[in-house]
């Protein structure tokens, strides 16, 4: 049974840091690109980073860049989101998504709230 499970999400004060995980089962973690999306009450859902199978490769949605590190595990089945310079329109729930061609999975989410 494939499972993504996010957490570490929580409420912040602007400009504090959290650090989400994924946890992964029931497939070949390490075949996959890994992602995080984000969505914003009202809004659509994006993409915030993702890594390709080994880490070698990342990438980042503008806003984010600078403040976001997406990282893996492949030994834990693990990937992370650690997030720096919190800004309240980083205000979403979070999900983390497993993909490579023929299959995508997706996790439940988990809320991250900026506010003072």
């Amino acid at each position: 049974q494939v499972q993504l499970v996010e957490s570490g999400g929580g409420l912040v004060q602007p400009g504090g840091s959290l650090r989400l995980s994924c946890a992964a089962s029931g497939f070949t973690f390490s075949t996959y690109t890994m992602s995080w999306y984000r969505q914003a009450p009202g809004k659509e859902r994006v993409l915030v980073a993702d890594i390709s199978s080994f880490g070698r490769r990342t990438s980042y949605e503008d806003s984010v860049k600078g403040r976001f590190t997406i990282s893996r595990d492949n030994a834990k089945n693990t990937v992370y989101l650690q997030m720096n310079s919190l800004k309240p329109e980083d205000t979403a729930v979070y999900y983390c998504k497993a993909r490579r061609a023929g299959a995508e999975y997706w996790g439940q989410g988990t809320q991250v709230t900026v506010s003072s």
